[in-house]
């Protein structure tokens, strides 16, 4: 589980100033390109943060 200000301070690495609302705006973007091939391996707990998990079935 991962919050916005944890995958800001990953990405970035320095004090982004800019709208956190920027990392769900690309999370989206995964989940769209992801959706092409299963259903969705990111997972969101409001108020917690995203959490990726694994693919179900085989491999």
């Amino acid at each position: 589980m991962l919050s916005r200000a944890q995958i800001l301070d990953a990405v970035w690495t320095y004090d982004f100033r800019g709208c956190d609302t920027v990392v769900d705006q690309y999370v989206s973007y995964l989940r769209r390109k992801l959706a092409a091939h299963g259903p969705s391996l990111i997972s969101t707990r409001r108020g917690f943060g995203y959490m990726l998990r694994e693919p179900d079935g085989p491999r």
